[in-house]
């Protein structure tokens, strides 16, 4: 793709590295901008930045916040004996959109992966196991993505837990195995969640 600007050129390529985003429509973003008022550019230029540099991880459950204790943790009308533990903010706003769920959350910040160089270090398992050790939690609930990265989570997890005085369970295969939570309905995601089994019960098909 030739530029007559290294301007725009650079502006392309940066916009390119965004998820989902290819070449040409990076310069169709790029023009677009382009044509509109200058403060226009500004503000997406200034809430980008503060983005950046003010968001902050929930100290109770990682999920992304605009201050140290998310307003769901905060939020004393939740059930807190209840966990639902996800992959990441995109699980807790579709959960959240059913409406079905007052309990709170755990965000593991990913899913184990070998293939992609992720270990269960590198994800927020460590703080979900100390909060069932401190025997406040009734229950936990796995609504991982059924894949088989999921999966495999999911039963690590289980397995850290599992000797403490804690009910697990897992959201009903109404989500089609290697479908991710995010994609799928309110409606469906929902009464997964409603209708959601034993965690053992599961494992079978692990």
């Amino acid at each position: 793709m030739e530029f007559s600007s290294k301007l725009i050129e650079k502006a392309v390529n940066e916009m390119a590295q965004l998820p989902g985003i290819g070449k040409r429509t990076a310069l169709r973003l790029v023009l677009h901008l382009l044509k509109q008022p200058s403060e226009q550019t500004q503000f997406l230029s200034q809430a980008l930045t503060t983005m950046r540099e003010e968001v902050k991880f929930c100290a109770s459950c990682h999920n992304i916040s605009d201050v140290d204790v998310c307003e769901i943790c905060s939020n004393t009308s939740r059930n807190h004996k209840i966990i639902c533990v996800v992959e990441d903010i995109r699980d807790v706003m579709a959960i959240e959109n059913t409406n079905q769920f007052r309990g709170v959350y755990h965000v593991l910040g990913g899913k184990i992966s070998p293939i992609d160089g992720v270990g269960p270090s590198q994800l927020n398992i460590t703080t979900l196991v100390e909060k069932v050790k401190s025997n406040t939690i009734d229950e936990v609930i796995f609504a991982l993505s059924s894949t088989m990265e999921g999966d495999t989570t999911n039963f690590y997890v289980f397995k850290q837990i599992k000797e403490f005085n804690v009910k697990t369970s897992t959201i009903a295969r109404g989500i089609a195995v290697g479908d991710e939570l995010e994609y799928a309905d309110e409606v469906t995601l929902g009464r997964s969640i409603l209708q959601r089994v034993p965690f053992e019960n599961s494992i079978k098909n692990i």
